[in-house]
């Protein structure tokens, strides 16, 4: 069997000896063609290729670690609406509080200013009804005067005779006493 490969070996390394010849294989520039491309090829591996691959995986650690970050703030977001909306309903029941609050304030104003409209009316009628009882007393002794006086003043033209200080007296406190209740 090692005889068979040997035979099928030495068959292919001569047809491709045959088709090297044709296309004008020159083995030692072949060569170092080669070496030149490997030498390239390093030098591009070195100085370009890892350098972008550097690059790149840089550029993918940021990329995740951007996407990390914006987990957390959609995760901090979240958070500081639900305290928003929290802080909202509390603002909203306090503003409510104070609301009520203010109109049971108002509603006790209302009833305290309502009360004292209430006193200052009564006083103002209690004194209106003291001074109309006051001017009733003044007019009632000014008209007892005046009746006294007219009285005094017909009996002396009826009597013809000048009366004395006494009956000038007597004559007003009798005209008062039928003319003019008490």
């Amino acid at each position: 069997m090692n005889i068979e490969f040997f035979f099928a070996a030495s068959s292919i390394a001569d047809t491709a000896r045959e088709t090297a010849e044709k296309f004008g294989l020159n083995l030692p520039q072949f060569i170092a063609q080669v070496i030149s491309f490997l030498i390239v090829a390093a030098l591009l591996y070195k100085f370009a290729y890892k350098p972008i691959l550097l690059m790149l995986e840089e550029r993918r650690k940021r990329i995740a670690e951007s996407l990390e970050n914006a987990e957390k703030i959609k995760i901090e977001l979240a958070k500081t609406e639900v305290a928003r909306q929290e802080i909202l309903a509390k603002a909203n029941s306090e503003a409510n509080k104070l609301i009520e609050e203010a109109r049971a304030v108002a509603s006790k104003l209302q009833e305290a200013e309502a009360r004292k409209a209430i006193a200052t009316a009564e006083q103002i009628i209690k004194k209106a009804q003291e001074a109309a009882l006051a001017d009733r007393i003044k007019m009632m002794n000014e008209l007892r005067k005046e009746i006294g006086r007219l009285v005094v003043q017909t009996t002396a033209k009826v009597s013809g005779k000048i009366l004395t200080t006494e009956e000038h007296r007597l004559l007003i406190e009798e005209a008062n006493k039928n003319l003019i209740p008490q």
